[in-house]
């Protein structure tokens, strides 16, 4: 029943928007910005189950709104179409050929930004020199053994 209503919520609001650029014309209001934030993640997240997903590729005037505002407003993220995957005949893991390599690198810059971080503020450092802790000479292997 969620998804019904969801899908009819999606039909109503593509019946709203019509064959405008914007809910109320041709510049975007603050319902435009509530729609878009909940139609964009829809749009382009993967899910488990796209049931809803491809309710909102059918409506291709929502689609088409999207894509317009992630290229009008985000247009670092090239803003792609609705059928753009489908039509060059795309799988979802083929859009990035070198998405493993991002991912590591990212982990590894994150690393070393919370190593940076931590020595830089004094959480960790490095003691150098024959002294331990609390200024007492480290007890050699030889000794250890003789203690005991």
């Amino acid at each position: 029943q969620l998804y019904r209503e969801a899908q009819e919520c999606l039909t109503l609001l593509s019946q709203r928007l019509g064959s405008q650029k914007f809910f109320f014309g041709d510049s975007p209001a603050s319902l435009d910005a509530f729609v878009f934030s909940h139609l964009a993640p829809l749009l382009k997240a993967k899910l488990p189950n796209g049931k809803l997903q491809q309710h909102l590729k059918s409506l291709q005037n929502l689609c088409n709104y999207c894509t317009s505002i992630l290229s009008l407003y985000f247009p670092w993220d090239g803003g792609e179409s609705c059928l753009l995957l489908h039509s060059v005949g795309l799988s979802e893991g083929e859009e990035d050929p070198h998405k493993r390599r991002n991912q590591l690198l990212s982990v590894l810059v994150g690393l070393v930004a919370m190593l940076g971080y931590a020595f830089m503020s004094g959480i960790v450092s490095i003691q150098r020199g024959g002294m331990g802790p609390a200024g007492r000479q480290p007890i050699a292997m030889e000794e250890e053994e003789e203690e005991e």
